[in-house]
This record gives C-alpha cells, sequence and structure tokens, in this order.
C-alpha cells in the first residue's frame, strides 16, 4: 500500500496517534506497534499506536515512507505518507549498467 495517513488531536500531541483504517496494511501496523480499536459512536474501526506522532513518522521513514502533505483540521494534525511502488519492468542494476 504506498499511502499512509496519520493523525492526532493537537491537544494530545503526545499521543495516541492514529496510523491506519481496518484495511491497512497488519504487518505495517504491527511495526508501528498500532492496535485496532473502535472508538465509540463510529462504525469503523482505525489502527491506533500510543507512540507520539514523530516517533510514527520517523518509522514510516525507515520503511521507505515521505511525508508528501501536511495539514490541520480543527484540532486534528494530519499527514499524508507515500512510498513509491516498486518498477515491476524496470531495468535490473546489470541491465542499467553501461
Amino acid at each position: 500500500m504506498p499511502y499512509v495517513f496519520v493523525s492526532t488531536q493537537i491537544r494530545l500531541e503526545c499521543g495516541p496517534t492514529i496510523c491506519g483504517d481496518e484495511q491497512s496494511d497488519p504487518e505495517l501496523m504491527q511495526y508501528l506497534g498500532a492496535t485496532l480499536t473502535k472508538q465509540f459512536g463510529n462504525n469503523f474501526q482505525q489502527y491506533s499506536t500510543t507512540d507520539i506522532p514523530r516517533k510514527v513518522l520517523d518509522k514510516l521513514e525507515g520503511r521507505g515512507y515521505k511525508v508528501i502533505s501536511q495539514s490541520g483540521a480543527g484540532q486534528t494534525m494530519i499527514w499524508t505518507l507515500h512510498k513509491p511502488l516498486p518498477l515491476a519492468n524496470g531495468p535490473s542494476t546489470e541491465e542499467g549498467s553501461p
């Protein structure tokens, strides 16, 4: 999955950090230390971690994700990250060498 959304409430910038929905990559969510939860009143589940947003962003950068957008909406901070997909038919290192 090439895109990840990370968000937190501004007043809770020390955590928890929301880092995925119920269709997110379970292996990536485990790496982030996130657990699937359902908040009262919501009809969907989301992954959250007790890590602060900076730590989550650092972990995602270590996996090849880059922040491409950041915004604030009301009391919520949102980051969008992207990881380029590997080229399926791109040249191998031997083919691309002179």
